[in-house]
């Protein structure tokens, strides 16, 4: 007896929605990589600079993270890992979550410790083919910069995301749109600063440091869930999925099934479980078992490796 799980094969259409993602999350790691330098060249002694380019750097967290699991989604299950590498990309993402989260905690620190105390920071000019130019225009330069990639490809990843049913590649796209967001912050921090508001380069990077613990904080519980192999839920809403109630609908119509109760938990992108079954005629039960299964899976492309359990009558 082979106790090695069966491979998943994505629908045709899945695969093509997968290497179109696949391909987005290639170029948003790309851009980010640029966004990175730019904002690392023109930080300075910039706050807002500080934690535009570490909520940068951090974001690209996610995209690795799904281009990761798309590598892993074609490995077969093997004697080692009978139930396959899946949740590989889940390890990555937790770190991930952890470190965008202490970061944040981090800079909200600093940055109100910089308020407190009152601290005047300066934006010093630079030499810029033989002028001297004020550093704060080319910060706004590389923060404009740093918000059109992420507001386009957020908005390509979301769609995506949902057709995928894929949480890493939806909490990279609510990244995406926080990034833009703190661009947009960012500038009129630098902005504030330039006409003499001592407190708009501390506070910007203050109100930035609230969207990373956000998304850090849903990474974390979003993560830790589907490691606790919490049930489906909605990849928009987070309220429960109805491919529970679809799959014991249907297993409850056969006819030699008494009573019937599903359990399923995420597993990455998929799902799996399994399915108590009373019988109530035991009759060629084999052949039944194999039947039920296979109408359970076919309820939802995601569900996999649903095992049908036959269950005794409660006395």
């Amino acid at each position: 007896m082979n106790a090695v799980g069966p491979d998943f094969d994505l629908p045709e259409e899945k695969q093509r929605a997968l290497r179109r993602a696949s391909r987005v999350c290639w170029a948003s790691i790309g851009f980010l990589i640029t966004i990175i330098a730019a904002i690392a060249l023109t930080a300075g002694a910039s706050q807002t600079m500080k934690a535009m380019w570490i909520e940068d750097a951090l974001s690209i967290v996610p995209s690795a993270s799904f281009l990761v699991g798309a590598r892993f989604r074609g490995k077969a299950p093997n004697e080692a890992y009978p139930y396959g590498y899946r949740r590989a990309v889940l390890i990555g993402f937790l770190c991930g979550a952890v470190a965008l989260f202490a970061f944040g905690i981090y800079l909200l620190g600093d940055s109100a410790l910089k308020l407190i105390q009152a601290e005047h920071p300066t934006i010093q000019t630079v030499g810029l083919f033989g002028r001297r130019v004020w550093l704060g225009w080319l910060m706004i330069a590389a923060l404009i910069y740093s918000v059109i990639p992420p507001l386009v490809l957020g908005r390509m990843k979301l769609p995506l995301s949902r057709e995928l049913h894929d949480k890493v590649l939806h909490v990279s796209a609510h990244l995406d749109k926080g990034d833009w967001m703190s661009g947009i912050a960012a500038v009129l921090g630098i902005l504030g600063l330039g006409y003499g508001l001592w407190w708009a380069d501390a506070a910007a990077a203050a109100i930035i440091s609230f969207e990373i613990i956000d998304d850090g904080w849903d990474n974390l519980r979003n993560s830790v869930a589907q490691l606790m192999d919490k049930r489906p839920s909605d990849i928009e809403t987070g309220d429960e999925d109805p491919v529970i109630d679809k799959v014991q609908h249907a297993l409850a119509q056969l006819d030699w099934v008494r009573d019937v109760r599903v359990r399923l938990r995420e597993d990455g992108d998929i799902i799996t479980g399994e399915a108590f079954i009373i019988p109530g005629d035991t009759a060629d039960i084999l052949r039944r078992v194999r039947e039920a299964s296979n109408i359970a899976t076919a309820q939802d492309w995601r569900l996999h490796d649903v095992n049908i359990v036959l269950a005794p009558a409660d006395e």
